[in-house]
């Protein structure tokens, strides 16, 4: 049996849409990243991503309004939605601070955290597509399993970036790199927040 039953599984291909959605924008960030030139572009790609992110987003509120019987629990349906949009929230913040800030290229900590982003959302992409059938539950929990251990590696990234920051003399390079090791490690909590969704939706639906 399907966890979102075929007849409203409108929800579901909304939900892979919006995973898949929050990956392209890990992978914008990344190559961001790992290429720091014509930033300015880069950064547009990302919030046009964010832009597409908000799109799904309101659709799977309008569904969730016109459907009288759900798949899920109606609240399951809104903290997935709002859990994937959260994510690609702080993508978006992740890039859009490396222009405000004029940064001129991207530490080694922030290349690692921005690959450890790309990571968890490949996990969390993953974990959406279990969900359509009950025998692969088992894929899900793996894909929440590695949610939780890209999010501990990068909360050790993260940790280390700062002691490193606050040894350093220069309070302006300070301020602006806080926010965006912030920024960045929260996308990383936030990919875990979806796990934990899943992971509740999984329990309900046992």
């Amino acid at each position: 049996m399907s966890i979102l039953i075929p007849r409203e599984d409108k929800f579901y291909r909304l939900f892979e849409q919006a995973a898949g959605n929050v990956l392209r924008g890990a992978q914008l960030l990344s190559d961001l990243l790992n290429n720091f030139s014509d930033v300015a572009t880069k950064v547009k790609m990302i919030q046009a991503t964010e832009h597409e992110g908000d799109t799904i987003t309101h659709e799977i509120f309008e569904q969730l309004n016109r459907t009288f019987v759900t798949p899920l629990d109606r609240e399951d349906i809104a903290a997935i939605a709002h859990a994937l949009d959260d994510v690609l929230d702080y993508i978006e913040a992740s890039a859009d601070a490396f222009q405000l800030y004029d940064i001129d290229e991207p530490t080694s900590a922030a290349i690692e955290l921005g690959e450890l982003i790309l990571q968890a959302t490949q996990q969390v992409q993953k974990g959406i597509v279990a969900m359509r059938h009950r025998k692969q539950a088992e894929q899900v929990r793996d894909a929440v399993v590695e949610i939780n251990r890209i999010e501990n590696l990068a909360d050790q990234v993260y940790r280390g970036a700062m002691s490193t920051l606050f040894r350093q003399a220069d309070p302006v390079r300070m301020i602006k790199w806080k926010q965006v090791y912030d920024y960045l490690e929260q996308a990383t909590d936030l990919c875990e927040d979806v796990g934990d969704v899943l992971q509740g939706v999984l329990l309900k639906n046992a």
